[in-house]
């Protein structure tokens, strides 16, 4: 797995050869900002290893929106998480945001 580092001028990169590829958010596509924050697709409370990097705004409406439950169950299906009805209005609205926007995050249950 390539190493991760933060630029702070630059944002986010993942190391990957002689050029640094910039890092996009696992959720909404969106380049990172200087805050990074990591999801399991697979909840760990599920027996989920792996990370992905995602906006702390996107990884609060994930878990405001789905229940681990629920994330798991999409994981095992090979559902894609943005692809769910719950989250298109968020992801229609956050698409012209900054990549360090924040905004506080309620549930939607």
């Amino acid at each position: 797995m390539p190493r991760r580092r933060i630029d702070r001028a630059n944002g986010p990169t993942v190391a990957a050869g002689p050029s640094p590829v910039p890092v996009t958010c696992w959720l909404c596509r969106r380049l990172l900002g200087r805050r990074v924050e990591w999801h399991h697709p697979l909840p760990k409370s599920r027996g989920g290893r792996t990370t992905e990097p995602v906006h702390p705004i996107c990884h609060r409406t994930l878990h405001a929106t789905f229940t681990n439950h629920e994330l798991a169950r999409m994981a095992a299906a090979g559902e894609p998480v943005a692809e769910r009805p719950e989250l298109q209005l968020f992801l229609r609205w956050i698409a012209a945001k900054p990549p360090d926007f924040h905004a506080p995050t309620k549930r939607r249950r």
